[in-house]
């Protein structure tokens, strides 16, 4: 039911979903989907944790073997994407509220950061400037690929361009905080 939960939002929108709309879908009464889920906030819940773990798992993919700026563009890339083809879920994923320890959230957030964490070591960053990078990365990749898939870059310069335009940008930043910076490649 998640996976036909998550196939909904990325359809008609994560501020769409509603039970009614999904039991629907399934072809079934909508008080049968509480057998499987304790309401709509719990599938929504469920879709961000299925969101994270993909989103995860995208990013490790393409970064996995690589360093530095080929590391940076690849993970880029594969998180672009996946806001591009799953926008819904990467908003449930956005909205999601960690619940306590034991929310299965909390492994899955956990795996993106280490993801981008181990591209982060590539260059060679003070340890107490990782934060800073990761946050830095967040804002910068969500702002443009969610921007992207609403639609809302109006300007004619192609997107790709202005997408490696700024993944120059941060791999510059990046090199120019290391504690011995090296040239440009």
């Amino acid at each position: 039911m998640t996976e036909a939960g998550a196939a909904l939002v990325d359809e008609i929108g994560f501020e769409q979903l509603s039970m009614g709309l999904l039991a629907e879908r399934l072809g079934v009464r909508t008080p049968s989907l509480y057998r499987h889920v304790a309401s709509q906030a719990d599938l929504a819940h469920r879709i961000a944790v299925l969101a994270m773990t993909e989103l995860a798992d995208a990013v490790r993919d393409a970064t996995q073997g690589r360093s530095e700026k080929e590391a940076l563009a690849a993970g880029a890339h594969a998180m672009r994407t996946y806001v591009l083809i799953h926008p819904g879920r990467y908003a449930a994923g956005n909205a999601a509220i960690v619940t306590g320890p034991e929310d299965p959230l909390v492994p899955a957030v956990g795996r993106v950061l280490e993801s981008w964490t181990a591209m982060l070591h590539g260059y060679r960053l003070d340890p107490d400037q990782s934060v800073h990078a990761l946050r830095m990365l967040r804002s910068t990749l969500h702002g443009f690929a969610a921007l992207e898939a609403i639609g809302s870059f109006q300007l004619d310069t192609d997107l790709d361009e202005s997408f490696s335009w700024m993944l120059d940008f941060i791999d510059q930043g990046l090199r120019a905080r290391r504690p011995d910076p090296l040239p440009a490649r």
